[in-house]
């Protein structure tokens, strides 16, 4: 493992950016996406797509979780056609799965050129 990490430093890529790594360096991978020069654009652009429907999911896999709003993390990748790949969930609550699912379905809008798969991150929490 140390091997393939080591090389793919030297590659300028990650596995998370690959889709291969661990939960956590997909989570770290896709917050550097975030951070870089095209992510706040790309966020706002997915935002305003996604926003109503994954607002109107959420309702929907609260009340079938007899409103479970236990925090969770899902982490995906997004192709060059914007298709959610990968999709994960830490907690994997039945909501979590529930949203996974509903972002499996999802069309993005086509993500920066780099890095590719283009990682995501977002972190559902209810406040009280």
């Amino acid at each position: 493992m140390s091997t393939i990490l080591a090389l793919a430093l030297l590659l300028g890529t990650s596995p998370a950016a690959a889709g291969n790594g661990d939960f956590e360096s997909r989570v770290h991978a896709a917050k550097m996406a975030e951070a870089a020069a095209t992510g706040p654009a790309y966020q706002k652009t997915m935002w305003g797509q996604i926003e109503g429907s994954t607002a109107a999911a959420y309702k929907g896999c609260l009340a079938v979780s007899k409103n479970d709003k236990s925090p969770f993390t899902l982490v995906l990748d997004v192709d060059g056609h914007g298709k959610p790949q990968h999709i994960a969930v830490q907690p994997a609550t039945p909501v979590a799965n529930c949203m996974a699912a509903h972002f499996a379905g999802l069309t993005l809008p086509a993500p920066p050129a780099t890095p590719a798969p283009y990682p995501l991150e977002i972190d559902f929490s209810v406040a009280p």
